[in-house]
């Protein structure tokens, strides 16, 4: 399961940026030639809402979706995998999973990898058995994770090169803000110039922007509003500042 609380309910469509970056991505790798290799990357500064992307996608197009943890070994991401394909109590040595990983998505090679905090992976010197997978079943694997994560795969040639797109997760604009609004608050009417304030505020971080926009809620409950500016919110914008005592 994501360690993180989804912004929004997975059945809600909400036709973020961000997650119309991964779904052209999933359809990217699903439609290249034979000769085109099968990986992707899908990498930005954390709270862009790429795990969202990737959970919407997974909702979406029955993608096989895992986020890696700080804790793993090679038998636990393999049996994590396992797990996802419905096979809940793996048994054998690592390249047994893998041989059974193969065959399972060897039957449907359109079936997408969504490897989150694929970060890990690299720095755990695990990430080769994330080519392998790709290799072994010729199903498209997308890598997500920061922003360097491009640049730290530079050390493995054989990843590298297998690449075929590089997608930058890019910050939640006016509009991304807008449909966040229409999800957290329905019922509410916020103005464009609160929105704006809000997604400058946040730099654009989309899970400031919903954390904010619940307070926005709260703030126009308690004052009985059904549409609130920027004069009416009286509540917290979540910028990830350290909060300071006031000085008497």
């Amino acid at each position: 399961m994501n360690a993180e609380t989804p912004l929004v309910k997975a059945t809600s469509i909400a036709p973020l940026s961000n997650v119309a970056a991964m779904m052209t991505l999933i359809q990217t790798l699903r439609q290249r030639p034979q000769i085109s290799s099968g990986f992707g990357t899908f990498s930005g500064p954390s709270g862009y809402g790429k795990t969202y992307a990737a959970r919407f996608a997974q909702n979406r197009t029955d993608c096989l979706y895992i986020e890696v943890r700080s804790f793993w070994t090679r038998k636990t991401f393999a049996q994590s995998i396992l797990a996802e394909l419905s096979i809940d109590k793996p048994r054998g040595t690592i390249a047994d999973m893998m041989e059974q990983i193969a065959y399972q998505l060897g039957q449907d090679p359109d079936r997408v990898v969504l490897i989150d905090e694929a970060d890990v992976l690299v720095d755990k010197n695990m990430i080769e058995l994330a080519r392998d997978i790709q290799e072994m079943t010729a199903a498209p694997v997308i890598l997500i994770g920061e922003e360097k994560l491009t640049e730290k795969l530079k050390r493995f040639e054989r990843i590298d090169n297998r690449i075929l797109d590089r997608v930058l997760a890019q910050p939640s604009d006016s509009d991304d803000a807008s449909v966040l609004a229409e999800i957290i608050c329905p019922k509410l009417t916020v103005s464009d110039k609160l929105l704006t304030h809000i997604v400058e505020r946040c730099k654009g971080r989309t899970r400031r922007i919903a954390n904010t926009l619940h307070s926005v809620a709260a703030s126009a409950r308690r004052a009985g509003l059904s549409e609130i500016c920027i004069d009416g919110f009286d509540g917290t914008i979540d910028t990830g500042e350290i909060p300071r005592r006031s000085v008497r």
